[in-house]
C-alpha cells in the first residue's frame, strides 16, 4: 500500500482526499496546510488522518508519494532536493489531472488514443528522449531527443544490446522485474545528468514484449513534469477499465474519426478495431444518423437514441456525451445497449413473475378481504367445509371470487399438499370436456393411448369445477357416477379408474330454477347441494371497498412498478355509488387502469384517474324501464322481481308474515325467494 502525503487543504486537497480515502491501494499519511482551518485539514481530523501546518517534519518519514496541491510551483524543485529520492513528488497540476482521468474517464479517453494516434509524431518532436527495447533486450527505437542527449544516432545501434548504447540502462532489470521505475535520477556516459521514467511493455494477454525508457534534462523537469507524470500508467489503467467493461464502448476524436471500442462494441457490432480505428463515427451505422457527430456539434449528451449498427444491423439504444478538456472539445464517448439483450431480460422477468404469481397461487382465507356480515358468514361456512370431505357449492355472481375460495377451502384441507385444478366448465364443448374431465383411450398406430382426465389428475387432491350449471346432462350423469363410485370411465373405454378427489364446485345461476326448467339434474343438485355457500357480490357490502382498493393498490404497486399509498375519497365515492355488475373482478380492473395511467410521482388515486363507471352488461331503469342492451326474459324478470321483493319487504320492515301477504305468496315461497336472491 502507497503511503501518500497531501500538502495544500483547499479545493483540490479536499477532493484528492477523498478520491484517495477510497481507494484500497493508497494510505493517506498526513494532510498539510499553513491553514489549520482548511477544509480538508477539518476533514481529516473526522477521519483520524494526522494534519500538520508544515510539510518539511514528513521529510524523514516513509512516504511513497507526495502530492503539491498549493498552487506554489517553485515548491516542486524544493520537495525534489529535500524528500529521499524514492519518493515521488506530483505537483497540484499533475494531481488535478489524475483525479480528473479517474473520474472523467470519457474526457481522458480521448487524449489518451489521441497520444497513442499521433505517436511518430511525439516521439520525433517531443522534448524528452526515449528508447524502446525489445524483451531481448536489444534496442529497437530512439527518437531525435534521444539522439541529442546521448550523442549516439539511432541506425548505428537499432537491434544491438541498450548496454552498447548506454553502459548505466537499467532497462534490462525493468525486463526482469516487469516493474515500473519513474522519476529516477540518472547520470548518463556522457555525464549528463537526467529524471528518467522506465516502464515494462506488456501486450493485452499479459505477455511481456519489451521495456522503454523516457528521459529529459534535469532542468526540464519542472517545466515538462506535468505531460509526463505517471501518463503511460494512467494510460494502461484507463485501456484497462474500457476493455473490461461489459458496456460496449465507442470513442471518437473532434473531427468523429474512432478512436477506442472494446471487446463488448465488437461483440454487439460485429465490426473490429481494424474497421472503426481511424474511420468516420458513421461507419458502424446501418439504418440512422451518428450521434457523435451530433454530440461534437452541439456539445451537448444525447441518450436514449434508437438505431441499427453493423452488418447484422443489430438493434440497439445509444448515450454519448462529450469529452471536453479544459473548454475544448476533444471528442465525443457513447454507449451501446443490446434491446434484444435488453428485451431477452425483460422476457425472462416476465417469465419468472409467471412462475412465481403460479406458485403464489395458494390462496387462504386470509388473502379473502371483508369485513362486512354478508362475508363473515361466506368465511365462516367456507372454513367449516374445508375441514370436511362434503361437496362444497360456491354460489355468487361473476367476479365475487369464487375460485379464490375453492383454493382457500383447498388449502385449508387435508388435501393442500396434492393437486388444485380449476375446470370451467363453459369454456370446452361437450365432446372436448368429457375427454378433459373423465379421460380418454385412442388408438394410436394400431396401440392404444391413455390420456388421464383432470379427476386422475387431480387425485388425492381437489377439483374445482366452476360453471357447473353448464354442463350437459349426459356429463352430470356422468359426474354423478363419479361422486357415488369415486371412479371415472375414461371416453372409449369400459374400464373405471378409481379416482379420490376433492370436489368443490361454482355456479352464478339458479341452479333451482334449472332442475324445475329440466336442464339439471335433481339427484346430482341435491349431491351437491350439501354445503351451499352465498358469496355476496360487490353491491351488497359496499362498506368492503376502502379496504378492498387498498389490498388492489399494494398489489399492483409491486408489478407496476408505482408507489400510490392510497384512493381519496372522492374517488371512493365515486366507487361507493357504482353498483358494480363485474364484483370484484371489475373492481380491480377499474383500480388497474387508474394505476397504469397515474403519473410516476402521484401517490394517491383522484377521481379524475377513475374510468367512467358503466356497466358493460345490460340494465333496466327502474324508473322508465328502458332497456339499454337486450337480456334473456327470465334474467330481467328475475333482476326485476329481485329489487321489488328488496322495496316491500322494507316496506313491511322485514316482517315475513306482512310481507307474503303483500305479496299474496305463501310464507314458504316468500322464504325461497329471500333465500334464492340473498336478501336478508
Amino acid at each position: 500500500m502507497k503511503q501518500v502525503l497531501i500538502v495544500g487543504a483547499g479545493k483540490g486537497g479536499t477532493a484528492l482526499f477523498r478520491l484517495f480515502k477510497e481507494t484500497k491501494r493508497m494510505k493517506i499519511c498526513a494532510i498539510v496546510d499553513k491553514n489549520p482551518n482548511a477544509p480538508a485539514m477539518k476533514l481529516a481530523e473526522e477521519m483520524n488522518v494526522h494534519t500538520s501546518t508544515e510539510w518539511k517534519n514528513w521529510i524523514h518519514h516513509d512516504i511513497d508519494i507526495v502530492i503539491n496541491v498549493t498552487g506554489e510551483e517553485d515548491l516542486f524543485e524544493e520537495m525534489i532536493a529535500l524528500f529521499p529520492r524514492k519518493t515521488i513528488i506530483i505537483p497540484g497540476t499533475v494531481a488535478n489531472i489524475m483525479y480528473e482521468l479517474i473520474h472523467e474517464k470519457t474526457n481522458l479517453t480521448n487524449e489518451v488514443k489521441v497520444q497513442a494516434n499521433r505517436l511518430e509524431l511525439i516521439l520525433n518532436h517531443m522534448n524528452d528522449g526515449m528508447i524502446v527495447v525489445n524483451k531481448n533486450e536489444q534496442v529497437q527505437l530512439l527518437n531525435r531527443r534521444a539522439e541529442q542527449i546521448l550523442g549516439k544516432k539511432e541506425k548505428e545501434h537499432k537491434g544491438k544490446h541498450v548496454k552498447e548504447l548506454l553502459k548505466t540502462s537499467r532497462l534490462p532489470h525493468v525486463l526482469r522485474s516487469q516493474r515500473t521505475e519513474l522519476n529516477q535520477k540518472t547520470i548518463l556516459d556522457n555525464d549528463k545528468k537526467v529524471i528518467a521514467s522506465r516502464i515494462p511493455i506488456i501486450n493485452k494477454t499479459g505477455d511481456l514484449v519489451g521495456a522503454f525508457a523516457v528521459f529529459k534534462d534535469i532542468t526540464e523537469v519542472v517545466q515538462l513534469a506535468e505531460e509526463n507524470t505517471d501518463l503511460n500508467e494512467i494510460k494502461t489503467m484507463l485501456e484497462a477499465i474500457i476493455k473490461s467493461s461489459d458496456e460496449a464502448i465507442s470513442v471518437v476524436d473532434e473531427q468523429g474519426k474512432g478512436l477506442i471500442i472494446n471487446p463488448a462494441y465488437t461483440r454487439i457490432t460485429g465490426l473490429t478495431e481494424e474497421e472503426v480505428i481511424g474511420k468516420p463515427a458513421t461507419v458502424d451505422i446501418s439504418e440512422g444518423e451518428s450521434v457523435h457527430l451530433k454530440v461534437l456539434k452541439t456539445r451537448r449528451a444525447v441518450r436514449g437514441v434508437h438505431m441499427k449498427v453493423g452488418p447484422s444491423k443489430k438493434d440497439v439504444i445509444v448515450n454519448v456525451a462529450p469529452i471536453i478538456v479544459q473548454g475544448k472539445m476533444k471528442g465525443s464517448v457513447g454507449v451501446l445497449h443490446d434491446v434484444s439483450e435488453l428485451q431477452a431480460v425483460t422476457k425472462e422477468l416476465k417469465r419468472a413473475r409467471q412462475i412465481i404469481r403460479n406458485l403464489e397461487e395458494r390462496y387462504t382465507f386470509d388473502d379473502i378481504i371483508g369485513h362486512s356480515p354478508e362475508m363473515k358468514l361466506a368465511l365462516e361456512q367456507a372454513k367449516v367445509g374445508a375441514k370436511t370431505p362434503a361437496i362444497v357449492l360456491l354460489r355468487g355472481e361473476t367476479g365475487t371470487g369464487k375460485e379464490l375460495f375453492a383454493h382457500a377451502i383447498h388449502h385449508e384441507s387435508d388435501r393442500k399438499y396434492n393437486k388444485f385444478i380449476r375446470v370451467n366448465c363453459a369454456a370446452l364443448s361437450e365432446p372436448n370436456l368429457d375427454k378433459e374431465l373423465f379421460g380418454s383411450v385412442e388408438e394410436d398406430v394400431g396401440q392404444l393411448t391413455k390420456k388421464k382426465g383432470l379427476f386422475e389428475e387431480a387425485n388425492n387432491g381437489t377439483i374445482f369445477l366452476d360453471e357447473i350449471g353448464e354442463l350437459s346432462l349426459s356429463i352430470q350423469e356422468k359426474l354423478l357416477h363419479v361422486l357415488r363410485d369415486k371412479q371415472v370411465i375414461p371416453v372409449g373405454s369400459t374400464d373405471p379408474t378409481p379416482v379420490d378427489v376433492r370436489i368443490i364446485t361454482g355456479t352464478n345461476i339458479n341452479l333451482e330454477k334449472a332442475v324445475m326448467n329440466n336442464k339439471f339434474r335433481e339427484d346430482l343438485y341435491y349431491q351437491m347441494n350439501k354445503l351451499p355457500i352465498s358469496i355476496p357480490s360487490l353491491r351488497e357490502r359496499k362498506e368492503d371497498i376502502p379496504i378492498l382498493v387498498q389490498h388492489i393498490i399494494e398489489q399492483l404497486n409491486e408489478e407496476y412498478g408505482k408507489n400510490v399509498r392510497g384512493i381519496s375519497e372522492e374517488a371512493l365515492d365515486k366507487l361507493r355509488r357504482y353498483d358494480w355488475p363485474g364484483n370484484v373482478r371489475e373492481l380491480a380492473n377499474v383500480i388497474s387502469h387508474s394505476m397504469i395511467f397515474i403519473g410516476n410521482i402521484e401517490e394517491q388515486i383522484e377521481a379524475s384517474h377513475l374510468p367512467e363507471l358503466q356497466t358493460n352488461k345490460a340494465t333496466i331503469h327502474q324508473d322508465n324501464e328502458q332497456v339499454e342492451e337486450p337480456l334473456k326474459l327470465q334474467e330481467a324478470l328475475d333482476r326485476y322481481e329481485k329489487r321489488y321483493l328488496e322495496k316491500v319487504y322494507q316496506q313491511c320492515n322485514k316482517n315475513k308474515t306482512k310481507t307474503a301477504k303483500a305479496l299474496q305468496i305463501s310464507v314458504r315461497n316468500l322464504y325461497y325467494k329471500l333465500e334464492k336472491y340473498q336478501i336478508e
